[in-house]
């Protein structure tokens, strides 16, 4: 894993469990400084007290106000962000498009698309002004094939690739940087609760149900969460200097999902 500067200042969301944990971990072992939050106070306490140096606020990324506050305490903290992982998102409803809620739909697109824009939009200027900067949007394989029952997720996570893209392009010229990282089958908790779910509704049993799965990725692989937090701090590294306005698959390549 390649070396970081200690001083590196690296602001993570829904950093308190699952991938935004890992990749807490992983710049914290690499000797930057990680400010983390989440929306669950008692989650970000547990993780605040595993994680030695590690800080955190509470924040719904969904809401403008707690996102302000956020990078405020960031910023007061660690002086400035050189890396801003964008990693908060939430399922969605997973019902056909016809009976999806007005609100169910809205609460998707806030958090898993609004709120990677609230964050960008208030260190946007910092990074600017620092003239450097590392923006990394955790996007999802589903959005390369599109998942039935799951439009307002698949729709939010394939706009967070345009996001990407349009920002690459609008603040390469600052020096800043921004790809995204398009994680397939995680093997945690989340993820396996995906695969008992599918086992439930298929009268099947798990290991059927993981093959299931697995027959559709290529390298038939889980992905490890520690795998992407490995691939942020790649991306934040000087080697990772010319990347940017990328898709990368942290995948084992995903052909297809039922």
């Amino acid at each position: 894993m390649p070396d970081l500067k200690p001083t590196q200042r690296v602001l993570i969301t829904a950093g308190g469990s699952g991938i935004g944990e890992a990749i807490a971990e992983s710049f914290l072992n690499n000797g930057s400084k990680v400010h983390i939050c989440d929306i669950n106070e008692k989650i970000l306490n547990g993780c605040l007290q595993k994680h030695i140096g590690l800080r955190g606020s509470v924040a719904d990324v969904g809401n403008p106000a707690d996102v302000e506050n956020l990078v405020t305490e960031a910023l007061n903290w660690m002086g400035g962000v050189d890396v801003l992982i964008n990693n908060a998102g939430i399922g969605g409803p997973n019902s056909n498009l016809e009976d999806i809620s007005y609100r169910d739909w809205d609460r998707t697109i806030s958090v898993n698309l609004n709120g990677m824009f609230y964050c960008i939009k208030n260190i946007a200027k910092t990074m600017k002004s620092q003239k450097s900067g590392c923006i990394i949007n955790i996007s999802t394989a589903s959005a390369k094939v599109a998942l039935p029952g799951r439009s307002p997720y698949v729709a939010s996570k394939v706009g967070v690739l345009g996001l990407t893209h349009t920002v690459a392009r609008e603040y390469g010229p600052f020096g800043i940087r921004c790809n995204a990282i398009l994680p397939g089958l995680i093997n945690n908790e989340r993820g396996r609760g995906i695969l008992s779910n599918h086992a439930k509704e298929k009268n099947i049993d798990f290991e059927e149900a993981e093959k299931n799965f697995l027959k559709y990725i290529s390298l038939r692989t889980w992905i490890d969460p520690s795998e992407v937090g490995e691939l942020s701090v790649f991306l934040a590294s000087p080697a990772g200097r010319h990347i940017t306005g990328q898709q990368i698959g942290m995948d084992g390549n995903v052909e297809w999902e039922i």
